[in-house]
């Protein structure tokens, strides 16, 4: 099925990009979630018209280019995020994202296929996204990603925290390790027949044998 992306979605496709995925991955995941809609020859054509009308506002030379880069190597981002305690996103920054906040706080169009982020943000932290801007004309924008409500902590502590976060995954995979070799070699242990039991023979009384009659009584004394 082809659908259109709604957002951007981890190694299948950046909002706006029209896509082919398994019918039931498309019905069961992406649309209910609204992560894509079904594409349809009329939405298709309107983000081609939207695509269009936004690389006009992009740099179309190689001065303007450089202006920009100017400009946006100035620009600091800021995006806040909810956060685990160990720095872990719930959620993510991505191409678009950044690609939005660039035409939000400066006017700059990008496409969002020049933000060279090759896996979208999942830590707080300070980064540096490369983001071509013409042919050979490359800035780097310095990116924020803070927890919600709060401040970025010093780079000591996010190299603490995110130590911490690697700790408990090598934990946790150990442990999921340790549980997968034992449950194989229960696998493969045999099961061995039990032994019949010996039938045990039923106990018989006695039998009682009668007096002979032909056999005279004793005296009685």
């Amino acid at each position: 099925m082809e659908i259109i992306l709604l957002q951007d979605v981890e190694k299948l496709g950046l909002r706006g990009d029209v896509v082919n995925v398994a019918d039931g991955y498309a019905r069961n995941f992406l649309i209910p979630r609204r992560f894509a809609e079904r594409a349809t020859g009329a939405k298709v054509a309107e983000i081609q018209k939207r695509d269009e009308q936004r690389a006009r506002q992009e740099a179309r030379t190689t001065e303007q280019a450089q202006a920009i880069a100017e400009t946006l190597s100035k620009t600091v981002l800021r995006f806040e995020r909810p956060a685990g305690p160990t720095g872990r996103l719930f959620g993510s920054v991505t191409p678009t994202n950044v690609a939005d906040e660039l035409w939000r706080t400066r006017k700059v169009r990008i496409d969002r296929r020049k933000i060279a982020l090759h896996d979208p943000i999942k830590r707080i932290g300070r980064y540096e996204v490369p983001v071509e801007i013409f042919q050979d004309v490359v800035v780097e924008v310095k990116t924020l990603v803070v927890p919600e409500g709060s401040e970025l902590p010093p780079e000591e502590e996010l190299a603490a925290l995110e130590a911490e976060e690697r700790a408990e995954q090598a934990a946790a995979a150990a442990e999921a390790e340790v549980v997968e070799q034992v449950l194989e070699a229960e696998e493969q242990i045999p099961v061995e027949e039990s032994a019949e039991a010996p039938a045990v023979e039923a106990e018989t009384e006695p039998e009682l044998v009668e007096p002979d009659a032909s056999e005279p009584e004793p005296e009685q004394l």
